[in-house]
């Protein structure tokens, strides 16, 4: 277990960050977002903090058990590229009906954000992953995450909040982290 200040030590530190993306990135749940066309205005103040980490060449991923074709959106507005994106496919038959979703994605399967994380350190032989969400799923994947960040900004999950050694409510909290 680490401590806060150890914590606050990894984000700082970090070679990668992994953010969740419905009620994290974006306000709503991805199908509600579906609904809407992906109103991705939401993004904007996510902004400063993935373009931060950018400058100190901390690779930034977005990993949902959303859907992809919604997560690229995000992810273009904030320059992510659609390879550091990991989230559920679509699939339709070729009348162009629903035919479910690729249960192959690692994001498809109960424990899917740590079988990605785990993936991103084999591939990329990261030494420091930050995983930031709002949900269980997204605390669950630490390990093999280094450390969670829970986020509460736009949705408060109690189990979150009470579990998490760092609790935020506001991405600004974090850019001020990269500020010292």
């Amino acid at each position: 277990m680490v401590s806060h200040s150890e914590l606050r030590k990894l984000f700082y530190s970090a070679d990668a960050v992994c953010f969740d993306v419905d009620s994290t990135v974006i306000r709503e749940e991805g199908i509600d977002e579906l609904a809407k066309i992906c109103g991705v205005e939401d993004v904007v103040s996510e902004m400063e903090l993935v373009s931060r980490l950018q400058e100190r060449n901390v690779q930034v991923f977005l990993i949902s058990g959303g859907f992809r074709s919604i997560v690229e959106h995000v992810a273009s507005k904030l320059n992510i590229p659609g390879t550091n994106v990991f989230a559920n496919r679509l699939k339709f038959y070729f009348n162009g009906e629903y035919a479910g979703f690729d249960e192959t994605q690692p994001t498809a399967e109960s424990g899917g954000k740590g079988k990605v994380i785990k993936l991103l350190k084999e591939k990329f032989h990261f030494k420091k992953i930050i995983m930031i969400g709002d949900g269980a799923t997204d605390m669950e994947a630490c390990p093999p995450a280094d450390a969670f960040i829970g986020f509460g900004g736009n949705v408060i999950r109690q189990q979150v909040k009470d579990n998490a050694k760092w609790y935020i409510t506001d991405f600004v909290e974090l850019v001020g982290e990269l500020e010292e």
